[in-house]
């Protein structure tokens, strides 16, 4: 079984992505929110299997851990009642994709958070779907969208959702949303920003000591981490911590949302094998065709297949991972005969 630890709705209905400038138009005007517009299966049926189920089929894979599209999430827009309203109108349109596509797509939550508000809004969401059937969640270490003005993911601030997260067994993937400055690109600079920012911090606290059970996925290969590892593992040394292996990589993980062969290549010979997941985000980032190859960027398991890896190794990538860092999923699957 091959399993994308990596997807988002990127090809939503337009009724749904026109509802949320409506949303932020009435916030902004002192108005209460328009109605949230009906959306038919059958909608919702066209684009999934136009875009991302026709695309797994392709590709080869069986099933997306899938989630609200990231730079959508727009967490530093409204206010957190604003917040709230759309996280759980995203999360509701997962739920209907999972309902109506459930051998293909689990879910993973976006949660309304606000920089500087408590985190309840967010458990409660976190709760609301786990019970819906959700896997996971969305960690946004950055609801600023780019002020980084939130304390660093390892403060006490953030442990009231972690708390919950170790009670619910559900991992996070840390993931921002779109950028409001234009000092950085989304895609191409605040993902990645994020992703290498993450996991300083985390060398920099002592989160796992207090919550060993914790489970964080850091996305797009680990951002700058994997090419810089050996500037990780000195600074480590430096700040007088324990080595990356026991203090930060019991509990992190990559996936494997690189968009070259040297890179997959690299990120596979720094990073131990247990620490990594298989992941695409398709339909994502980057959705043109490279000239080099002819084949999509986003395309991985192709580059993954290109490795030397053993029947065992490539079980562990492409779904052994994934199924121990996910244990909801492992136990839905389970419940399938799978």
């Amino acid at each position: 079984m091959i399993i994308d630890c990596h997807g988002h709705y990127t090809t939503a209905p337009a009724a749904h992505t026109d509802w949320r400038e409506r949303q932020l138009e009435a916030f902004l005007a002192g108005e209460p929110a328009p109605a949230y517009p009906s959306i038919s299966d059958d909608e919702i049926r066209e684009t999934i299997e136009k875009n991302q189920l026709r695309l797994l089929r392709e590709r080869g894979a069986d099933l997306t851990i899938f989630s609200p599209r990231a730079s959508a999430m727009g967490h530093h827009r409204g206010d957190l009642g604003v917040g709230i309203a759309w996280a759980r109108a995203c999360n509701d349109l997962i739920a209907r994709v999972v309902s109506l596509f459930p051998d293909n797509f689990i879910g993973v939550c976006q949660l309304p958070q606000t920089a500087g508000e408590p985190l309840d809004a967010a458990i409660a969401e976190l709760r609301r779907c786990v019970d819906m059937g959700f896997v996971g969640l969305n960690l946004n270490p950055d609801p600023s969208g780019g002020k980084w003005n939130s304390p660093p993911i390892t403060d006490r601030y953030w442990y009231p959702l972690y708390e919950a997260m170790v009670e619910l067994d559900v991992p996070a993937m840390v993931h921002v949303s779109a950028s409001c400055t234009p000092v950085f690109h989304a895609t191409g600079a605040h993902y990645m920003n994020a992703d290498t920012t993450a996991f300083m911090q985390l060398i920099q606290g002592d989160l796992f000591a207090d919550l060993p059970e914790l489970r964080l996925i850091i996305p797009h290969g680990g951002g700058a981490v994997p090419y810089h590892w050996g500037r990780y593992r000195g600074l480590a040394d430096m700040l007088k911590k324990p080595s990356l292996d026991t203090h930060v990589m019991r509990n992190v993980y990559f996936d494997t949302c690189v968009y070259h062969q040297p890179g997959i290549n690299l990120l596979f010979e720094v990073i131990d094998l247990d620490n990594i997941l298989f992941g695409s985000e398709m339909v994502g980032a980057v959705r043109g065709i490279d000239p080099r190859t002819g084949h999509y960027f986003d395309d991985t398991k192709r580059y993954v297949d290109a490795l030397d890896l053993s029947d065992k190794q490539r079980e562990q990538v492409y779904s052994g991972n994934a199924r121990r860092v996910y244990p909801r999923l492992d136990a839905a699957l389970k419940a399938r005969g799978l």
